[in-house]
């Protein structure tokens, strides 16, 4: 499958979804780290995709969405951001609520 419809699908088929460098259990970036951290505050499953075990995704992620760098964080199928926008929506109490609005769908 090519890299592209993986990542769609992956995108579509899970609410919350992080494309980080490691895992929410063992980060290996601090970015990562912390935005897999902001998730796990709140309380909701999340999926995630560790780039550094898988090339085609670690190359191709940033023309998925036209976003740069990692993590990326896509919850109902969009972009929500890296690990400054989630740590700013935590910090001003907006993610939990939607994250637990994208799980109830």
């Amino acid at each position: 499958m090519d890299p592209l419809d993986r990542i769609k699908q992956q995108v579509e088929t899970n609410p919350i979804i992080i494309y980080m460098k490691g895992t929410p259990q063992l980060p290996q970036c601090g970015y990562s780290s912390r935005a897999a951290k902001a998730l796990q505050e709140c309380g909701v499953d999340f999926a995630y995709i560790n780039v550094l075990t898988d090339p085609e995704i670690f190359q191709h992620l940033p023309r998925y969405a036209d976003w740069p760098t990692f993590p990326q964080i896509y919850i109902n199928g969009e972009l929500i951001g890296g690990c400054d926008i989630t740590l700013e929506l935590h910090k001003k109490g907006e993610l939990k609520p939607m994250l637990e609005q994208a799980v109830k769908k």
